[in-house]
């Protein structure tokens, strides 16, 4: 059957205003924050788990690819459409269903920006930690698909540790539910845990439940600045090791911090060559215990300088340069690489050596941030596409950083997943007989390969 068929058909199964082929709206989702593209040949929008049972339902039937899709601003291509088909994109079901503040429950809707979550939180004295940078327009479905983490998850954890239960539906439209409500729960399998970074390959999730903290009751955070790359790096470890427990603990390297400077039109005034963002948070005499032993590990350290910032317009003025970040690199060259490797943490230090001295041997720009607490370092090969030399070192780059990382024991994704960008380097990290395990459990949810197809494998 034909795609104007099946779109008939979708039509008269959950509405025509739901079921979109015009061109305009296949390029609008034909792509990611990779900047991989290929058209679908429909784009559906369900509003309803009915909606999406009956999509999966005909797609099943006439063996049509289908991809969902959240905010489409991954940096895997995991919601790129590469086999066609249908892209199922979650914008009308952006619903918060429930917020039990009793059992600190929220039932939310994959369409929900997480940012809205992470707000009503607030103004309800709550607090729902992963705070990923796309948080202004990624979506709590596609944070649950990747398990996106943040600057606070150093602390608190990843999205998966806040994932109490999902429902979704396999790709025959049967619905599933795995998880519960409950705090403590070892009844059967730990599906919930698998469908959580599974990239959209094994179900569609309709509906997700999260737990949320008391929302800390002091806040300060913490901006130090260094002469080299390596002190910073090297005060982060001791950050960790005196058991400070910051909840946010990020690194910028001195190309992020020149790339920001000219961006926002500043000047390095004290020639800093890195930087290291902390949040401390907790009760007040917590805090201010805390804030005296990490000044005095700065002091040890070198440290340029130190400000400090306790209100929300001191907070937001010491995050300007980590907020600008992603604008400010992407004018050094004409595309960025970007790559999230994570290392354990006692390996921060050397990775970032490692990378510093690939840029120098290659001559190539490489920019490096991050969530360094938890040894996720953000890596940018930044290159001009035009350039044939820069685009074959980036590839020789590239393998060498995946073959260090998997060397020492790290991963080559930490936040981002796998996707399209990252499937042909997954053999670095796991073996044929895994790769073959990670087959067959997907075999097991969509037997005919047509949930989000290419991905991971």
């Amino acid at each position: 059957m034909d795609i104007k068929n099946i779109s008939d058909l979708l039509r008269n199964s959950i509405g025509s205003s739901k079921i979109k082929t015009s061109e305009e709206f296949l390029l609008s989702y034909s792509y990611d924050a990779t900047g991989i593209k290929k058209n679908p040949d429909i784009v559906a929008f369900p509003e309803n788990e009915s909606d999406i049972s009956n999509i999966l339902k005909i797609a099943s039937k006439f063996k049509i690819p289908v991809t969902p899709r959240g905010g489409g601003v991954g940096y895997s291509g995991g919601s790129v459409p590469v086999q066609g088909g249908i892209v199922m994109a979650f914008s009308k079901m952006n619903r918060i269903l429930k917020f039990d503040e009793k059992n600190l429950l929220i039932e939310a809707e994959p369409g929900v920006i997480t940012g809205r979550i992470i707000d009503i939180c607030e103004s309800r004295g709550l607090f729902y930690p992963p705070d990923p940078a796309s948080l202004k327009n990624s979506t709590i479905g596609g944070n649950v698909s990747e398990n996106a983490g943040g600057p606070r998850c150093f602390k608190y954890g990843v999205t998966s540790d806040y994932v109490m239960a999902v429902e979704g539906f396999l790709m025959n439209g049967e619905k599933v539910k795995f998880g519960s409500y409950s705090i403590k729960d070892v009844s059967g399998y730990d599906i919930k845990k698998l469908i959580v970074g599974s990239e959209g390959t094994l179900i569609v999730i309709s509906k997700i439940v999260l737990k949320v903290i008391p929302k800390p009751e002091s806040r300060i955070l913490i901006r130090v600045e260094f002469n080299s790359l390596k002190a910073g790096a090297d005060f982060i470890m001791k950050i960790i090791r005196f058991n400070l427990s910051p909840s946010v603990l990020e690194f910028i390297d001195k190309t992020s911090l020149d790339a920001v400077n000219k961006y926002l039109r500043t000047e390095n005034e004290r020639d800093t060559k890195s930087i290291v963002i902390l949040e401390l948070d907790g009760s007040s005499g917590d805090v201010n215990n805390k804030l005296k032993s990490l000044k005095r590990l700065a002091l040890e350290s070198g440290v340029n300088d130190i400000k400090i910032a306790d209100n929300t317009a001191e907070m937001e003025e010491l995050w300007s340069i980590r907020r600008n970040l992603s604008p400010a690199i992407s004018n050094l060259k004409p595309k960025k690489i970007n790559e999230d490797i994570a290392v354990p943490i006692g390996k921060v230090s050397d990775t970032i050596e490692y990378i510093s001295g690939l840029a120098d041997e290659y001559d190539m720009c490489i920019v490096m941030f991050g969530h360094l607490g938890d040894g996720n370092i953000h890596t940018n090969i930044m290159i001009d596409p035009a350039d044939k030399r820069e685009l074959e070192n980036s590839k020789i780059i590239l393998d060498k950083i995946f073959k260090y990382v998997v060397s020492v024991k790290g991963t080559i994704s930490g936040e981002h997943g796998i996707g399209l960008s990252k499937k042909e380097y997954l053999g670095y990290q796991y073996s044929k007989t895994e790769i073959d395990i990670f087959r067959k459990i997907k075999s097991v949810f969509d037997p005919d390969n047509l949930l989000n197809p290419g991905k991971i494998f």
